[in-house]
């Protein structure tokens, strides 16, 4: 597909919205809801008002829906919240998923769930301990793609949670069980190693295999768990590597504050990687180019595209499309290729509430033609 110089996406997820959350609970929508609700359609027009399933949400009879039928609509919403801010590339902003992990790892025997554990903050997840071989049950997010595919008025991309990430966030029992002798910071190493590589092999690369055949030409490879370890970044590259071998599609990777400088030049091994989406405005304050890391790609002839964080997802400050334009020019400066550069936030604008995020997209949406403008005008 063609795009415009420096086309917009969004790389994470989006905060679900009140009435989907008490929907698909079965509870009733209380008045702040039902409002939030018709204020959005007037704007988006997600909903046909005459729909059986929007009338019962809206009624109050939202327990004989079921969540699928919640969920759609939080899903269409999304996409058109993205659509409706301009992004070339678009999905439903994972308004189906809980999270990113536990999904995945439940369509998977071999793991043994242990309890929850704190990631951060007061944020926790529950935790798996691999007990034995790796075995899929299914392809997942296949319905999630297909529904998608189906509305999306951009073009579709999906985000999956990459091997690292999967085995980094679980108990490595069983691989670890395997190697003989004393388990040294060696033994660890190389029995994680197999965990990665059994991981994507044995479900994620199947996965991919299956979206990929329902038509999905963008996967976003998400590995929050890289900066985590940076001496691993290699074992990134290589379940990268193992999970996208012979696939026939354009894979991203999403890495979220990190200190890129430290993976470097192991993670530029994740060969059919063709766009890095990583966070850089976080770290552009007054007094730091957050973008200065960028000089990395050249020091080492990477030429692959850049996901360019311009938007600082933890802050409600939405930044002005002027700031967005003038980042994305130091940008193209630094790497010396305009065309090379995807447009997007740091990460996904969860934790901000959907008014500041929309505002933030249409900012970065229209800071991004305000750079592109800049490039076709003629030298002076």
């Amino acid at each position: 597909m063609n795009h415009p110089l420096f086309p917009t996406q969004e790389i994470g997820s989006l905060a679900k919205p009140r009435w989907q959350l008490l929907g698909q609970r079965g509870e009733p929508l209380d008045a702040p809801a039902v409002a939030d609700f018709g204020q959005w359609n007037a704007r988006l027009n997600f909903a046909d008002p005459a729909d059986p399933t929007v009338t019962k949400l809206l009624a109050g009879r939202s327990r004989g829906l079921g969540t699928d039928a919640v969920r759609d609509l939080g899903a269409l919403f999304a996409l058109r919240l993205f659509e409706h801010a301009g992004l070339d590339r678009v999905y439903d902003g994972e308004a189906r998923r809980i999270e990113m992990y536990e999904y995945p790892i439940r369509q998977m025997r071999g793991f043994r769930f242990l309890g929850h554990v704190r990631s951060f903050d007061n944020k926790y997840y529950l935790k798996a301990a691999v007990t034995g071989e790796i075995q899929l049950e299914r392809p997942y997010h296949l319905e999630e793609f297909d529904f998608v595919k189906a509305h999306a008025k951009a073009e579709p991309k999906l985000p999956v949670t990459g091997p690292y990430t999967l085995a980094d966030w679980s108990y490595n029992e069983y691989y670890l069980g395997r190697q003989p002798g004393w388990k040294g910071r060696a033994t660890r190493r190389s029995a994680q190693r197999e965990f990665v590589v059994e991981v994507a092999r044995r479900a994620v690369r199947p996965t991919l295999q299956a979206l990929i055949e329902r038509g999905c030409r963008v996967i976003q490879i998400d590995e929050p768990a890289a900066g985590t370890h940076p001496d691993e970044a290699d074992l990134v590259a290589e379940g990268f590597n193992a999970a996208t071998e012979g696939l026939d599609a354009e894979f991203t990777m999403h890495i979220c504050f990190s200190k890129y400088r430290d993976l470097f030049p192991a993670i530029l091994e994740a060969k059919r990687c063709s766009q890095w989406a990583w966070e850089f405005a976080n770290r552009d304050t007054e007094g730091h180019d957050g973008y200065e890391v960028l000089k990395l790609f050249k020091e080492y002839g990477d030429t692959r595209q850049i996901g360019l964080g311009v938007l600082d997802v933890h802050r409600d400050a939405i930044e002005t499309t002027a700031k967005v334009a003038e980042r994305i020019e130091r940008a193209a400066k630094i790497l010396g290729d305009p065309s090379r550069i995807w447009v997007n936030p740091d990460c996904g604008l969860r934790t901000r509430s959907l008014a500041i995020a929309e505002q933030k997209l249409l900012n970065m949406v229209e800071g991004a033609r305000i750079a592109r403008a800049a490039y076709a005008r003629p030298a002076a």
